[in-house]
C-alpha cells in the first residue's frame, strides 16, 4: 500500500493542486522545496518538508515519488543561460534525486515524473501519439533527458511513469495568468495565422492523470496528458472571447512574436496535435474533455 510520497515541484501550479488532493486520499507528504517549512505548508496544506535532495537519506520510508520539479519553459527569453537554468531545474535535480535514492537502502516502488508533449518538438496538423517519432528541438532534448534521468529509477525496480503534459489550464496560474487580462480587456487576438495547435489540459485533469498513474499498478512508461480535443490557436481564441464575452479582433504577427522572443516564439507559432491515446486505452476519464466545459468553469 501506498503510504508516504515524496514530491518534488509541490508548491507549483500542479503541485498546489495536487498535494492537497493527495492529502484528502490519506498520503502522506514529504515536499522537496527551497522554500521554507511555513510557505511550503501554506502552499501545499499539512505536509513535511526538505530542502537537499541529502536529505531525502534521513526520510523513513518512501513509497512513491512524484517529480514535478522544473522552472516555467515560457518564463524569459531562451538565453543559453536560461536554457541550462530549465535544465538543471529538471535534468540535473532528477539525477540528484536518483543518486540520493539509490544511497538508501529503501528505495520507492513508484516514480511518476513530469514532462511534456514538447518531448515530440513541431509536428504541424499531424496526430501526435505516445508513438510519434520525436523532432530534434530543444524541447524535444530538455524532455528526452529529463525523461532519462527518471528512468533510471528502473535500475532498482520501480515503476516510472511519465507525463508528457500540453498547455495546462485553470483560474489562477499558468497560462491563464497571461492570457485572462488582455482577452478581458478585449486586447485577446491569434498569433500568427491561428492554425497551429495547442494541446490543451484543464489542471483537474492532470492531477487526476498523475494520480491515476501513481495508483494504477499496470500504468508505466509515457502518457500524453492532454485533452483529447485539442484546437488550433485560432480556435482557443474564438472560443476564449466567447467564454469572457469580448471580442477578438488583434492578430500579433508571426515575426513580431519571433522578434521579441526568438528560438522561444516557437512555444507560441508551433506545437503539436498531442493526443491521450495511451490513456484513452484505459478508464481514464476527463472531467474536462471539451475546451468550452473547461473555460466556463475557468472564468
Amino acid at each position: 500500500m501506498i503510504q508516504h510520497i515524496l514530491v518534488t515541484g509541490g508548491t507549483g501550479f500542479i503541485g498546489q493542486r495536487l498535494c492537497p488532493e493527495l492529502l484528502e486520499r490519506g498520503y502522506r507528504l514529504t515536499i522537496l522545496s527551497r522554500r521554507d517549512d511555513a510557505e511550503v505548508r501554506a502552499r501545499c496544506g499539512r505536509v513535511n518538508s526538505i530542502q537537499s535532495t541529502e536529505a531525502v537519506l534521513d526520510l523513513d520510508d518512501i513509497h512513491a515519488v512524484i517529480n514535478l520539479a522544473g522552472e516555467g519553459i515560457a518564463e524569459g527569453r531562451w538565453t543559453e543561460a536560461r536554457k541550462r537554468a530549465l535544465r538543471d531545474s529538471r535534468i540535473a535535480l532528477t539525477h540528484a534525486l536518483i543518486d540520493a535514492l539509490e544511497q538508501r537502502t529503501q528505495r520507492p516502488d513508484i516514480f511518476v515524473s513530469g514532462s511534456a508533449v514538447g518531448y515530440y518538438g513541431s509536428h504541424g496538423g499531424e496526430a501526435v501519439t505516445e508513438d510519434a517519432p520525436p523532432r530534434d528541438e530543444f524541447t524535444h532534448q530538455l524532455c528526452a533527458d529529463w525523461e532519462a534521468a527518471a528512468r533510471r529509477a528502473e535500475a532498482w525496480g520501480a515503476r516510472v511513469c511519465l507525463s508528457r503534459t500540453g498547455v495546462v489550464l485553470d483560474r489562477d496560474g499558468g497560462a491563464m495568468a497571461r492570457l485572462l487580462l488582455p482577452f478581458r480587456l478585449g486586447l485577446g487576438g491569434r498569433l500568427g495565422d491561428g492554425q497551429q495547435y495547442m494541446p490543451w489540459i484543464h489542471r483537474e485533469d492532470v492531477v487526476q492523470a498523475l494520480i491515476w498513474m501513481l495508483e494504477s499498478s499496470d500504468a508505466s512508461g509515457p502518457y500524453n496528458v492532454v485533452s483529447p480535443h485539442p484546437v488550433t490557436n485560432k480556435a482557443f481564441t474564438r472560443a476564449m472571447g466567447k467564454a469572457l464575452h469580448r471580442p477578438t479582433l488583434f492578430t500579433v504577427p508571426a515575426f513580431a512574436l519571433r522578434a521579441a522572443m526568438g528560438e522561444q516564439a516557437v512555444l507560441l507559432l508551433e506545437g503539436q496535435r498531442a493526443l491521450p491515446a495511451r490513456l484513452q486505452q484505459t478508464q481514464f476519464e476527463f472531467r474536462y474533455p471539451e475546451l468550452e466545459d473547461a473555460l466556463h468553469q475557468i472564468v
